[in-house]
């Protein structure tokens, strides 16, 4: 794990000049931001850090980590998903040999989300049986998903307190020490338990190149602030240094040879190539399919044809280079003379990889000791 470690710096520390100069992750605002927070985290007695499954650590705020630790606290890591499900079990267990509750979610799926209340509502009664109200919050970085997971809590709320249905939100409070009531929503008695109905936005805590890079990949950064060119350039190395083409290369042949098993000559003259395909309204997702697999398929004859040596950074960017030209004839992308930058490629693979189109991916590595 070490050697993939230094791999992924590696790709952090290159050049990528293209599409971006040096860059300023949060012009101001971040310890107004992390005071807000701080306020809020004192009326909670659980707090839910919603983090994005693909990245474990990257997108937690480690400046606030000693404050969220100190609290009773569920990592509830969201998109689960889009994470590779073998590594995500490694991830849950190490959380827990660090003795924190961690459970892995999809904001979207009512299952997941009842899943995660149940956790947070053992966790308050075994810990708390006197007090008869009690707060839970839910924080995290942006776009880790945690307006989805307030939604689906709404949803499970009302239909266990149909009444909340009627007020839109039923009121917390008054809490000891606050001079206005807090909106919540309702999630059991006995004691009586609220969920802040707006959730707390932590800004990241971008210690390093890498770590940035990992923000913008998976959104919890905007594009615009790292340059979309750069972003997709870390991508692109991060898979070639862990050779996920030689993956997807057995992945395809699979499918390759299930389509041969399975459809007739016919229907193999009739889905035609990717190129001649005409698309309509009804054909979208198998249009999306076989464009993430042209892509795959793409990258992963790239690779095999590359002679350089991918632990050396020049010969890396090389290859990228090569892959992103290629890609550009896979999106139909025109290329417009004297003008060498990558944008409209870099959006497209961007939007393939963030909807999981490319495949589940844990971008973090586990510490050393797992």
């Amino acid at each position: 794990m070490r050697g993939l470690t230094r791999a992924a710096k590696r790709a952090s520390e290159m050049a990528f000049n293209a599409g971006g100069g040096a860059v300023n992750w949060f012009p101001g605002h971040m310890a107004a931001a992390s005071r807000a927070i701080r306020d809020r985290l004192k009326l909670a007695d659980l707090v839910i850090e919603v983090r994005d499954s693909r990245i474990p650590l990257s997108s937690a705020n480690e400046d606030l980590q000693p404050v969220l630790s100190a609290k009773r606290r569920i990592l509830a890591l969201n998109k689960k998903d889009l994470a590779n499900p073998n590594i995500m079990n490694r991830w849950l267990n190490h959380f827990e040999s660090c003795k924190q509750d961690c459970i892995s979610i999809n904001a979207h799926s009512s299952t997941s989300v009842s899943q995660l209340l149940a956790l947070a509502e053992l966790k308050l009664k075994e810990a708390i049986s006197k007090e008869p109200t009690l707060l839970i919050m839910v924080v995290g970085v942006p776009n880790v998903g945690k307006s989805a997971l307030i939604n689906s809590i709404h949803r499970i709320a009302t239909s266990r307190f149909p009444v909340q249905d009627k007020i839109k939100r039923a009121t917390v409070g008054p809490l000891p020490g606050v001079t206005q009531d807090i909106a919540g929503f309702k999630i059991a008695t006995q004691p009586s338990i609220y969920v802040l109905d707006t959730p707390g936005v932590l800004v990241p805590c971008i210690p390093d190149m890498e770590t940035g890079l990992k923000l913008g990949l998976t959104g919890a950064v905007k594009d615009s602030v790292v340059g979309e060119e750069r972003i997709t350039k870390y991508l692109l190395s991060v898979l070639n240094i862990r050779k996920t083409p030689l993956h997807w290369e057995r992945l395809l042949h699979r499918r390759e040879e299930l389509y041969e098993e399975t459809c007739t000559s016919n229907e193999k003259e009739a889905r035609g190539s990717l190129r001649s395909r005409r698309r309509s309204n009804n054909s979208d997702a198998l249009y999306i399919k076989d464009l993430a697999m042209e892509v795959q398929r793409t990258l992963c004859s790239t690779f095999l044809d590359f002679t350089g040596n991918t632990e050396e950074e020049s010969e890396l960017e090389s290859l990228v280079d090569m892959q992103l030209a290629a890609l550009r004839k896979v999106f139909r992308i025109p290329h417009k003379p004297f003008d060498e930058t990558h944008g409209p490629t870099s959006k497209k693979l961007l939007t393939l990889f963030r909807s999981g189109k490319l495949g589940p991916f844990i971008l973090d590595d586990l510490p050393d000791n797992q």
